[in-house]
C-alpha cells in the first residue's frame, strides 16, 4: 500500500473527476483499507465493441492507472458479453449486435493497448461470459426481480424514445442490471466510468446492495473533447487521436489543440503531478511558460507512452523540419468561409473548391490516401481517412490533394 496521506491520495482520486459518489463512502472505504491493509477493487468495464482506442477512452484508463499506483487492485473488465447486448447510453435507436467472434476480435486489441497504460503484471483481466454464460434463465428472472421498469424509465435515453414513439427493446432494458451486476461477480469497491455512464454506474450500487454487498463508490470523467474543442472525441465526428496511429501524426493532432484544451488533455492524460500541473498554470498565465513549448511536451509525453521516447523523438524532428521547410507552399489558394459549419463533408467541400471534379472522385482518393490535412497553424501534413472532419474551434486548415493541389480554409469572419 502507499504511504500517502489520505488526504492527498484523496487529491489524487478527485484529480479531473465529475462525480465522486460519495466521497465520504470513499474516506471510508480508504480507511479500512489502510487497516486491514487489503486493496480496494476498482472496476472498468469496456465493451470491445470496435478495434481500436482513442485518446478519449483513455482517460477513464488515466484514472484506473491512479489507482493501481496508489496500491489498489485495477480491474480491467472486457464486456464480451454485455458487447453483444449494446450499451443504449446516448443513443435513440438499437444498436446493431455484434457477434462473439467480433467482440472477442476486438477484445485482443484491448488488451494490448490498454497495457501501454496499465502495468499488466498488476492488473486483473476479467471477461463477464465468466459469470454470465452460466447463468439460468431463473438467475435472470431473479435480477430482472430486482429492479423496476419504473426506476428504468427514469434514463435520459429511454425516456426521450419513450416520448417520441421510438422503439425499446426489452434486451436493453437489460444492459444495466448485466453492467451492474458484474460489480456483484467482481465484488467491487469502486467502479469507474464516463460521465455518461452515470445511470448504470448508479444501478450499479442497488443492485449490489439487493445482493447482501457493501454498495460501490462511483468516480466519473468527464467525456474528452476532440482536437476541434466542441465535440467530444470520436472517428465520427474526425476528431481524434487514435493511440494506434503513427508517432507523427499523433504528434501534429496534439499540436493542433487550443491552448485551453492543452489544459484539459494535461489534467485528463498527463502523469505529470498534481503540483506541476498547478506549476504548469500559472507559469502559463505569468508568461514564464510559452504555450508551444508546453503543447510539444504534453505531444512527446503522449506519443512516449504509445510509441516509446525515441518515436516521439523523432515525431518531435519532423515536426520542426516541417516548420522549417515549410513543405506547405507559402502562396495557397484561401476560401474564407464566414458562417463556421459544424463539420464539413470532404469529398463534397474538395469537389466544390474545383480541387476534385466529382465526389467520388474524393472519395477515391480518400481511400488510396491522396488527400492529407494540415489542422490549425501546426503545418503538419498528415493523411486523411475520415470522409467528415468536425470544425468546433479550429480556424484554419489545409488541404493537399494529389501531388501539387493545395487549398487554405480560414473559417469565420
Amino acid at each position: 500500500m502507499n504511504e500517502l496521506s489520505l488526504e492527498k491520495e484523496l487529491e489524487i482520486i478527485k484529480r479531473g473527476v465529475v462525480d465522486l459518489i460519495s466521497e465520504e463512502e470513499l474516506k471510508e472505504k480508504l480507511l479500512k483499507s489502510r487497516k486491514e491493509k487489503k486493496p480496494l477493487r476498482v472496476k472498468l468495464g469496456l465493451d470491445p465493441t470496435a478495434p481500436d482506442l482513442h485518446l478519449g477512452h483513455t482517460v477513464v484508463l488515466q484514472k484506473l492507472k491512479q489507482f493501481q499506483d496508489l496500491g489498489h487492485t485495477a480491474i480491467f473488465l472486457i464486456g464480451d458479453f454485455t458487447g453483444m447486448i449494446g450499451d443504449p447510453t446516448g443513443r435513440l435507436e438499437t444498436r446493431p449486435a455484434l457477434t462473439k467472434e467480433e467482440l472477442l476480435k476486438n477484445a485482443e486489441t484491448y488488451k494490448a493497448q490498454v497495457f501501454k497504460i496499465l502495468d499488466p503484471e498488476k492488473t486483473e483481466v476479467r471477461f463477464n461470459s465468466e459469470w454470465f454464460e452460466s447463468m439460468n434463465a431463473a438467475d435472470m428472472v431473479k435480477l430482472c426481480a430486482k429492479y423496476t421498469v419504473a426506476r428504468m424509465m427514469e434514463r435520459e435515453d429511454f425516456r426521450k424514445r419513450y416520448e417520441k414513439n421510438l422503439p425499446i427493446s426489452i434486451h436493453e432494458f437489460l444492459y444495466p442490471l448485466i453492467q451492474a451486476y458484474d460489480s456483484v461477480a467482481l465484488n467491487a469497491d469502486v467502479e469507474l466510468g464516463g460521465h455518461d455512464q452515470i445511470f448504470n454506474l448508479y444501478v450499479g450500487r442497488e443492485i449490489q446492495r439487493a445482493y447482501g454487498q457493501e454498495s460501490q463508490v462511483i468516480v466519473t470523467v468527464p467525456l474528452l473533447e476532440g482536437i476541434d474543442g466542441v465535440n467530444k472525441m470520436s472517428k465520427t465526428y474526425g476528431n481524434y487521436v487514435g493511440i494506434t496511429e503513427p508517432p507523427d501524426v499523433m504528434f501534429g493532432k496534439l499540436m493542433s489543440i487550443s491552448d485551453e484544451l492543452m489544459l484539459k488533455y494535461y489534467e485528463l492524460l498527463s502523469d505529470i503531478s498534481i503540483d506541476e500541473l498547478k506549476e504548469l498554470k500559472e507559469g502559463l498565465l505569468e508568461g514564464r511558460i510559452h504555450p508551444r513549448q508546453a503543447k510539444i511536451n504534453l505531444a512527446k509525453e503522449i506519443v512516449s507512452r504509445f510509441h516509446g521516447k525515441e518515436k516521439a523523438d523523432e515525431a518531435h524532428y519532423n515536426f520542426e523540419r516541417i516548420h522549417r521547410e515549410k513543405l506547405i507552399p507559402e502562396k495557397v489558394p484561401v476560401i474564407h468561409m464566414n458562417v463556421v459549419p459544424e463539420r464539413i463533408n470532404v469529398p463534397q467541400f474538395l469537389k466544390e473548391a474545383g480541387l476534385v471534379s466529382s465526389s467520388s472522385e474524393g472519395r477515391r482518393l480518400l481511400s488510396q490516401g491522396g488527400i492529407k490535412i494540415s489542422y490549425g497553424e501546426s503545418g503538419v501534413l498528415q493523411k486523411l481517412t475520415d470522409e467528415w472532419i468536425a470544425i468546433g474551434k479550429i480556424r484554419e486548415l489545409v488541404f493537399k490533394v494529389g501531388k501539387r493541389k493545395f487549398v487554405k480554409v480560414l473559417f469565420g469572419s
